[in-house]
């Protein structure tokens, strides 16, 4: 089916959508690896220890992923701009909550609202490069919102300490509130509205119906199984427990320690547009992903089993790590085309639930295997585990990666077109 062309908008106007959606969705990732740089602040603050702060990390995680599929349901039907622009305002307020809790309960419950609303950037933008940009662009484009996104994990972390040493936890998410309530002015004045021809392609069917077809479709939950896999690495080890392991088994300071393991976002920044350009030109989505796994899995491997004393050593590991998953970003074109075009967000918002649910499941599980393991020490109130127990607890994302891996020998390669 093809793709109603939209003339409606100037390519500057389509650029400047483009952009704020990216902004956006850096935005998210500022918040989501924000704890990783407040860990001792907030074991000490709501006295807890590594599963309760896995917990309380992943709260982001459980609502950015649950919600998903009705973002991408409300994608298809309504567009991105309002939503994107309201639910930018909604995270202002959730922010500001967060920064004003004053017990695990009423943080978590602050965090789960971060997730929930600035779940709505990542579908959106893919939604605006959907209506105002080529087909041919779109995993290049897919490719540059995930180097945004990890721009802004690479913010979240030394940056962000420097920050939080200077003004504090609290203070420091109060700011964050007063970004995310310009980007939401920002995104209603300036993002387009969608032109008649753009809300249907073709006969328009019932959300629910969009939705059993999604599901019901075996390479949807390849493509879902391979991002989990590829992401947790990500999201579980940059976005929490690489800066507390650093910091206690191997000497950095938390900003030191933040500035190595934010070399995987730089890694995912620099080779997710390069993947999804190298797959667009050579027309092939599968052996991009596939590859990519497999450099993730030796990574990893040297990380945790033979991490080396020097920090250039190990920087360049943790880069490699991201730019190995950087390679996941192709499954988002393969998911849109195993698809049918006018569940698109749908197909989308389902893959990016799996994606984002690798952090809701992989940190408290990692800080639950961490606890099992704990001897009982602890250090201005927060808990100190041993090199053995981060080693067993990270096998995990060894395994995760594994199964990515056997997953992609099942996709279907669409060769860059749109089969359904």
């Amino acid at each position: 089916m093809s793709k109603p062309e939209a003339a409606s908008i100037s390519r500057s106007q389509a650029i400047i959508a483009f952009t704020l959606g990216t902004l956006f969705f850096s935005y998210a990732f500022v918040q989501r690896v924000s704890p990783s740089v407040m860990t001792g602040e907030l074991m000490r603050e709501f006295a807890v220890g590594g599963a309760a702060l896995g917990s309380l990390s992943a709260f982001y995680f459980y609502a950015y992923a649950s919600i998903q599929l009705p973002v991408g349901m409300l994608t298809d039907r309504f567009g991105p701009r309002k939503l994107m622009s309201f639910t930018a305002a909604l995270c202002a307020l959730a922010s500001v909550g967060f920064a004003l809790s004053d017990s695990l309960l009423t943080a978590s419950i602050g965090r789960a609202l971060i997730g929930g609303t600035v779940a709505f950037a990542f579908v959106g933008t893919l939604a605006i490069a959907g209506y105002w940009f080529k087909p041919a662009q779109y995993a290049l484009l897919a490719g540059l919102l995930q180097t945004a996104g990890m721009c802004g994990g690479i913010f979240g972390q030394a940056p962000l300490r420097q920050l939080v040493e200077s003004i504090g936890w609290r203070s420091t998410i109060n700011v964050l509130a007063v970004v995310a309530l310009a980007l939401a002015l920002l995104l209603f004045l300036l993002v387009p509205k969608r032109s008649r021809e753009q809300k249907h392609h073709g006969p328009q069917p019932g959300i629910m119906q969009g939705l059993h077809a999604v599901a019901t479709n075996p390479q949807t939950w390849i493509c879902s199984i391979i991002g989990f896999g590829m992401a947790s690495s990500m999201l579980a080890l940059g976005g929490l427990w690489a800066v507390p392991w650093l910091n206690s088994i191997h000497g950095y300071s938390k900003t030191e320690a933040a500035a190595v393991s934010s070399m995987i976002f730089v890694g995912w920044a620099i080779l997710s547009p390069l993947c999804g350009w190298l797959s667009d030109r050579i027309g092939r989505r599968n052996i991009i992903q596939q590859v990519g796994v497999l450099i993730v899995l030796v990574a990893l491997t040297a990380l945790f089993y033979a991490t080396p004393e020097s920090t250039s050593l190990l920087m360049l590991l943790m880069f490699i790590v991201g730019a190995g998953g950087s390679a996941m970003t192709v499954c988002f074109g393969s998911v849109k085309e195993l698809n049918d075009l006018n569940y698109s967000s749908t197909s989308l918002g389902l893959m990016n639930m799996c994606i984002v649910g690798s952090g809701a499941v992989m940190q408290p599980l990692i800080g639950w295997l961490l606890d099992l393991g704990w001897s009982g020490e602890m250090v201005d109130g927060a808990r100190i585990y041993s090199a053995s127990g981060y080693t067993n607890a990270f096998i995990s994302l060894l395994a995760l990666n594994l199964a990515a891996f056997v997953a992609g020998l099942f996709l279907r390669e669409t060769r860059c077109k749109q089969i359904n």
